[in-house]
């Protein structure tokens, strides 16, 4: 079984030991903003939607639970704050303590960032320079400052993956995979706390507070078993072994690299959903501006992990449908039908479809190529159209401005990162056949997109496997597991329509800087 914790809903999957997926359930999670950068989230209410969304997967799989000899977790960085007895403290100025996560996407701690960067230390090589508001150090260091109440009762603080397994299991063990990558850890397993740089940055008794250990726990070895009343709650059994958790987006690159033999340095995989996650793995560490890495063994052992991307993607496109007045409610069926109908529209019309718009898409701030919370979108081109025709045209061009940023991403990497030529693209609406064919379009890459099979899902299963010992290496497990992949090669007469986009999108960013240089 896999458990993949998004933004917005709690996924669990069922796959065989030849990696077919028997069954796939979907549970919403709410999101609270109290006020502007604030996110909030219900840990005991994503627990419950694990457990619905787990006993709703073995029903429709027809499979007997004890059947299932593992079960693994990945989630969104986003931070859970609890108790010494680990019961939930608020993280909210409203003070509801059942509003005890922050989201991995929250910006309230953008001043904290700002003072973290200001210290001088080599730990920020591997976080291209500067530590990002979306990481966990910021957030700590803004919660001791103005929640002092919840500080002084803090004795349990997690990563959202780790606060998974630690619910399923009752065993408090924090994964290689989110501690070095997101708080700090040394980037070898197992990675060491850094207790000089938290004491640097005000958060000398973090350790405390957090009950972190002095080492990560490696990714291969299990957490432990299923708790008596988890295992109830999951509808499993006490059999049932729980892997070390994943960030979401290594889970995708665990099932991405993991059931290809190609070389890594000639591939990467763009993890969709809410953000978008540009992953890499090497055999040698890869740093520089606007990446986070290297992180030995944080997907799949042996390797080391890159990550880049964009801080708001699939977040961004929510946003103008919520918006726009012929928009609605933006539920993953909303924007197949929109996709759907630009696809006619795009067919009759061709790559001018949607134009004069032009869309500069960081509603949200930067993550790569410059790391950047403050930086801001805009749309060129609007008129007073409220109707239907008037949300397709803007939001495919809003999906054209997405694609050409990876573009942009992607020409920024270090130069040790080479060219990849592959992209394996999975997550949210990956799997439509016109944003598939227009990230190829876009990127000059060869996508290959799962057939069937939900990528992340698998990666936590297939890494839940190898956990367990049902399969004795990554490689035996993914050769085992293998799905099928889609491949769509770019087409030249849409990437000669699509030069015109990216020169767009430089001139807004040009743009962009010159109107911030007159404030």
């Amino acid at each position: 079984m896999a458990v993949d914790v998004g933004t917005g809903s709690a996924r669990v999957g069922i796959f065989d030991l030849t990696g077919r997926q028997l069954a796939r359930c979907v549970v919403p999670i709410s999101l609270h903003r109290p006020q502007h950068n604030h996110m909030e989230q219900d840990s005991e209410e994503i627990w419950g939607a694990v457990c619905q969304a787990s006993r709703a997967a073995l029903a429709a799989a027809g499979v007997d639970a004890a059947s299932v000899r593992a079960i693994g977790f990945d989630a969104t960085c986003s931070l859970v704050v609890r108790s010494r007895d680990g019961s939930p403290l608020s993280v909210s100025y409203g003070g509801k303590p059942e509003h005890d996560t922050i989201l991995w996407m929250d910006h309230r701690a953008i001043a904290e960032t700002d003072e973290c960067n200001a210290i001088d230390d080599p730990l920020f090589d591997r976080f291209g320079g500067r530590l990002s508001v979306e990481m966990q150090l910021p957030k700590l260091l803004w919660l001791k400052r103005h929640l002092p109440d919840t500080w002084a009762r803090a004795g349990l603080i997690f990563d959202l993956s780790d606060f998974l397994t630690w619910r399923a299991t009752g065993i408090d063990r924090r994964s290689h995979s989110p501690l070095a990558s997101k708080w700090g850890y040394s980037p070898e397993p197992p990675g060491v706390r850094p207790d000089a740089f938290y004491a640097q940055i005000g958060l000398q008794d973090l350790a405390e507070k957090a009950a972190l250990p002095e080492r990560s726990h490696p990714v291969r070895i299990p957490v432990g078993p299923l708790s008596g009343p988890a295992a109830e709650a999951l509808g499993l059994t006490t059999a049932c072994l729980v892997a070390p958790g994943l960030v979401d987006a290594y889970a995708g690159a665990v099932a991405l690299f993991g059931t290809d033999a190609s070389p890594a340095g000639s591939r990467a995989a763009l993890i969709a959903g809410t953000s978008s996650c540009i992953v890499m793995l090497s055999p040698d560490p890869i740093s520089g501006p606007g990446c986070w890495g290297g992180f030995r063994d944080a997907a799949l052992p042996d390797l080391w992990l890159t990550e880049a991307g964009q801080s708001a993607s699939g977040a961004f496109l929510d946003h103008i449908v919520r918006d726009h007045p012929a928009g609605g409610i933006p539920t993953k069926d909303r924007h197949r039908d929109l996709l759907d109908r630009i696809a006619e529209r795009v067919a009759e019309e061709g790559p001018d479809f949607g134009l004069p718009i032009s869309v500069l898409p960081d509603f949200h701030g930067t993550r790569s190529p410059i790391s950047n919370p403050l930086l801001t979108g805009a749309i060129s081109g609007l008129d007073l159209d409220r109707s239907l025709d008037g949300l397709l045209r803007l939001y495919w061009r809003s999906c054209v401005s997405l694609a050409c940023s990876i573009r942009n991403i992607l020409d920024h990497l270090p130069a040790k990162a080479g060219n990849p030529q592959a992209l394996f693209l999975a997550g949210g609406l990956a799997d439509h056949p016109l944003l598939s064919q227009l990230y190829a379009d876009a990127t000059g890459c060869v996508m290959h997109v799962p057939d069937g099979c939900d990528a992340v899902l698998l990666g936590s299963a297939l890494h839940a496997a190898v956990s367990a010992g049902l399969f004795p290496t990554p490689e035996t497990a993914g050769a085992a597991m293998r799905f099928p992949l889609k491949t769509v090669r770019p087409d030249p007469a849409r990437q000669a329509a699509l030069a015109r986009d990216h020169a767009l999108l430089r001139a807004m960013m040009r743009h962009r800087d010159e109107l911030s240089a007159l404030m």
